[in-house]
């Protein structure tokens, strides 16, 4: 029988040794996109092929990164969100042991070879990897003697690079008790590490046990490295046990996440959909400060007092509010009004980045577009006379509001 060709994966030519320089992580980061999407489309029809074109990519991932600056950090968490979004289709591929044994020697290869830990997902998730229970002992026994001499050498630090898979196939093979005895042997304590401790006791049922075993890297000064992840798992306990309001507030709030004040109120209201949105925003609110930073979250969540209650604070963005007196000058011209006469105030008081005096223009023809739809032009212009008359820090911005009022004077007759 003639032999099946292989696959001819387009994203390998772009991933050879050392074909990415010093500033080409944006580059890189597209390809590994591009690599992305051609497994899981090869995933829908041919899963196994699929698994070792995901294979194929761990192994070229440090060679080709190996010279780019990654000081700022989007590449490796670009290589961690690829390799996340992968790694089902690696666990899942239907192959037989002795298919699945080739594998698990070509990754453990990269893993050995990577520099920077870029393959840590894999890593993580080796145990689960490996399938069959024959195989999980095998890499689980491989290299534990080395690792148990390496971290009952307190005097010195000694990295094993195989650490995190041996963990993760000790979990999977249920060798829980080796496993705690292990990580006990370590002089620091890390959830890079200890999450596998963790999991070991909520496997067994020991869910308080496993609850303040993590709960305890979080004692301290110091937030701890994993801080976010760490609260997750304490809080995914409590909410197992039917403790909502206890998870919510020992735990959700603290390790919220999002690049947005926005994402976060929304992360929290997605992990938590029977509390009250608006308290979640308020909680938010006080638990992490900054209120005046919250305006966007308030004003797109239609909380549109508390949006206002943001504005007036000192740490509101003078242009973003400009934006919203905007937006909704036709909707809700009485808020946009409002939140417009804010800007203006920041803009005198000398806040805002960068601002200009144009932005005084730009503020006042919003305000008093709005206030003309709920016929309060000449409340609004009496409002502006007040910040006006007022002592201002910047006096570029007075004296350009001076000349806008002077114009409006004019206009109104």
């Amino acid at each position: 029988m003639a032999k099946t060709p292989a696959h001819k994966w387009a994203f390998k030519p772009g991933m050879r040794a050392g074909v990415y320089s010093w500033k080409s992580s944006a580059k890189a980061i597209d390809r590994l996109k591009s690599a992305s999407s051609e497994i899981r489309a090869v995933a829908r029809v041919d899963p196994v092929t699929a698994a070792e074109g995901v294979i194929a990519l761990a192994q070229r991932i440090w060679p080709a990164f190996e010279h780019i600056d990654t000081s700022s950090g989007a590449l490796g968490n670009a290589v961690r969100r690829t390799l996340e979004e992968l790694l089902p289709v690696l666990i899942s591929a239907p192959s037989d042991e002795k298919t699945r044994a080739k594998w698990l020697e070509q990754l453990r290869e990269a893993i050995e070879d990577d520099g920077v830990d870029y393959l840590a997902p894999i890593a993580h998730s080796f145990g689960q990897i490996a399938a069959y229970p024959a195989l999980m002992n095998l890499h689980a026994d491989r290299d534990l003697d080395m690792i148990e001499a390496a971290w009952s050498d307190h005097e010195r630090f000694i990295h094993v690079a195989t650490a995190s898979l041996t963990l993760s196939c000790l979990l999977e093979a249920g060798r829980h008790d080796e496993l705690l005895a292990l990580l006990a042997r370590k002089k620091t304590h890390l959830w890079f590490d200890e999450r596998f401790g963790a999991e070991a006791l909520l496997r067994q049922g020991l869910e308080d046990e496993a609850l303040a075993y993590a709960e305890g890297l979080l004692q301290g000064d110091r937030r701890p490295w994993g801080h976010a992840e760490i609260a997750q798992f304490c809080e995914r306990i409590l909410v197992g046990q039917g403790r909502d309001d206890e998870a919510y507030r020992r735990f959700g709030l603290p390790s919220v996440s999002g690049n947005t004040y926005l994402a976060m109120w929304r992360d929290l209201v997605k992990r938590y959909p029977d509390l009250d949105a608006r308290q979640i925003l308020r909680d938010l609110m006080e638990s992490h400060g900054s209120q005046g930073k919250w305006f966007a979250a308030a004003k797109t969540a239609k909380y549109l007092d508390i949006a206002l209650d943001c504005a007036a604070q000192p740490d509101a963005a003078p242009a973003t509010l400009i934006r919203a007196a905007r937006d909704f000058a036709i909707k809700e011209p009485a808020f946009a009004a409002q939140v417009g006469l804010h800007a203006i105030s920041h803009l005198l008081a000398g806040r805002g980045y960068e601002p200009s005096p144009f932005d005084i223009d730009e503020a006042v023809g919003h305000v008093m577009a709005a206030s003309a739809r709920i016929g309060q032009e000449d409340q609004v212009l009496r409002e502006l006379k007040r910040l006006a008359a007022n002592s201002a820090v910047d006096v570029r911005m007075s004296g350009r509001l001076q000349s806008c009022i002077a114009d409006l004077e004019k206009s109104l007759g």
